[in-house]
């Protein structure tokens, strides 16, 4: 039976079973990785993005196309992780822009919806880059553009709309050099066409399970210890014992003075409030003793979801036995120690009877700068509160954190102005997308690519100094960090004209792969001749969480004899699967 036009049933059906497709094949996109290393994460980023969409379409019964398409575009926005996962975000926002002004839809419509999907992604990367998701995209939508006055039938339109997408895919390795001598496709891109192979063949009527599992949350690194001081955590009083979160979908204009009253009220009530706004859906996060109160309110401008309460007494108070019964067991491991560096040598951080690193924003008044940094490995953890980070992330390398994730770090850091310092390029771009959706806070996100620049971004921060000023120094000196990391390989391939076979040890720079041994010390110690040059000073090791304190000082001694014109540091990190992160200042 011919097929011209499509429903909002139909393709909320067709968008999960695109969600299904994707989460399935999620760990064959992941080995995509160009580098053979373990914490290859594109599929897993752009799976937890497009099942945050599909938690919300699936809740919904009989939505109509406007529905559906606030419910694709705001459920991907707020779970987008990583590069990939911010683009297939964008992607989505783009599509449902054209869509949602239409009960049903035709290749016409289809068409327009490609291109301007392709058009919002490209303008939410800085440098877009062709050989990637980015071009995948556009490739089909310049296909659809060509195709869609020569048939009406659906089928036959977006067959040929995704071939275009698989020959453009097949394409992306003479596009970019190092895709080609790895032996891989682009892994965005491929995650792309899964979703779209995957709607397609709801759309043919193939049999498909539509049943919804919650994606799951990043896991925090092992040992972690976010509340370090446990006596001053016991001690401290919260005021306002609820965290409440939920969604407003709007059924009116959600106006300024609507927004600036809601505000109001919800400061009446409580404290920690962020309230984010589009044309459809608000963001509402406040700290308060009466969750019924703001929620009440919220129903006022249309009807609530996703709603979380969290009883921040009961947390705290459960949390604080579980680690002092850890800490009778084993001990706790300070490597802000190590650092010697005390937030009064800085001049950043908060006071000891304010929240916490990573408690819950206070009730005090902000104060003019604060700081939110991604971190793995309960030793750079503590190197960033000594540092004066007012809220830690838990993502980095192995887990990318969403915008969603950003968003409420924000509102937990009492400050007028937020420094965001992403230690991962591939959490810049969910950094940013955070940053423009909040209006009651200056936020300015540092895109530090690794975790060494994100540690001299705050070592470079002066109090007494416009947050202008911190932001022109801060950006300065991170291009002044030379970063190297150590981990495995998990297959055989070629980068950089250097072959790898599994296991070997990989000395990954900043543009590229560095060394290769099957010797760890070997590697190391290859990696470091070529980071260090005739301006070099001081050298900073980091040493993971299977790395013991005696490796890392041989390590250590080894570069003091062969450069003894720099100065060596050498810190415990935890972090999982670099057993090395080394800085060259």
């Amino acid at each position: 039976m011919e097929i011209t036009t499509i429903n909002a049933e139909s393709l909320a059906k067709a968008f999960l079973a695109g969600a299904k497709n994707l989460e399935a094949k999620k760990e064959w996109i992941n080995e995509l990785n160009v580098f053979p290393v373990p914490d290859g994460d594109t599929g897993t980023n752009m799976s937890m993005t497009v099942m945050s969409a599909a938690k919300e379409v699936a809740a919904m019964s009989g939505p109509d196309m406007k529905a559906l398409a606030k419910a694709i575009s705001s459920g991907s926005l707020r779970g987008a992780r990583g590069n990939s996962g911010v683009i297939l975000s964008q992607l989505f926002r783009g599509f449902t822009k054209v869509i949602a002004e239409y009960d049903e839809l035709d290749v016409q419509i289809l068409s327009d919806a490609f291109q301007k999907a392709v058009e919002t992604a490209y303008k939410a990367v800085m440098k877009p880059k062709e050989g990637t998701i980015l071009t995948v995209a556009k490739g089909m939508a310049s296909r659809a553009a060509e195709i869609c006055e020569d048939t009406t039938e659906l089928t036959v339109f977006l067959d040929d709309v995704i071939r275009e997408g698989d020959r453009v895919l097949a394409k992306t390795p003479e596009m970019l050099p190092v895709l080609k001598q790895a032996g891989v496709v682009d892994s965005g891109g491929q995650g792309l066409m899964q979703v779209m192979k995957g709607a397609y063949d709801a759309l043919l009527g193939k049999e498909v399970d539509y049943s919804f599992a919650e994606p799951s949350a990043p896991a925090a690194a092992e040992g972690d210890r976010s509340s370090y001081n446990l006596d001053a955590q016991a001690a401290q009083e919260i005021k306002f014992a609820y965290c409440t979160q939920f969604l407003i979908m709007l059924d009116q204009t959600f106006t300024e003075k609507m927004e600036d009253g809601f505000k109001r009220f919800l400061e009446s009530i409580g404290d920690s409030i962020v309230v984010v706004a589009d044309d459809e859906i608000v963001k509402v996060h406040v700290h308060t003793n009466d969750p019924g109160l703001a929620m009440q309110k919220g129903l006022m401008y249309g009807s609530l979801t996703t709603i979380i309460i969290e009883n921040m007494k009961l947390e705290r108070d459960e949390k604080i036995s579980s680690l002092k019964e850890k800490e009778m067991q084993e001990g706790m491991i300070g490597a802000g120690d190590r650092m010697q560096v005390s937030r009064a040598e800085t001049g950043t951080g908060t006071s000891s009877d304010g929240a916490a690193a990573d408690g819950k924003a206070s009730d005090e008044p902000p104060k003019e700068m604060g700081f939110i940094a991604v971190s793995i490995g309960e030793g750079l953890n503590e190197i960033f509160r000594g540092l004066g980070v007012d809220h830690i992330i838990e993502g980095g390398q192995t887990m990318n954190p969403s915008t969603e994730d950003m968003l409420n770090a924000i509102a937990e850091v009492n400050a007028k102005t937020v420094f965001i310092l992403p230690n991962n390029k591939n959490i810049i771009l969910a950094a940013n997308q955070a940053a423009s959706l909040v209006e009651d806070k200056q936020i300015i996100v540092i895109p530090t690519k690794t975790i060494p620049q994100g540690i001299t971004a705050l070592v470079s921060y002066i109090p007494d100094s416009s947050s202008a000023e911190n932001e022109e120094r801060m950006k300065e000196e991170i291009g002044m960090v030379k970063t190297g990391q150590v981990t495995y390989a998990v297959r055989d391939t070629v980068i950089d004209d250097k072959e790898i076979r599994q296991d070997d040890y990989m000395g990954i720079g900043d543009h590229g792969i560095l060394s290769v041994n099957r010797e760890l010390e070997t590697t190391v110690h290859d990696m470091v001749n070529q980071l260090i040059d005739e301006d070099s000073a001081i050298v900073s090791i980091y040493f993971g969480e299977n790395v013991t304190e005696e490796e890392a000082n041989a390590v250590g001694s080894r570069i003091e004899a062969d450069h003894p014109e720099v100065e060596v540091e050498i810190h415990y990190g935890g972090q999982p699967i670099y057993y090395y992160v080394i800085s060259v200042e």
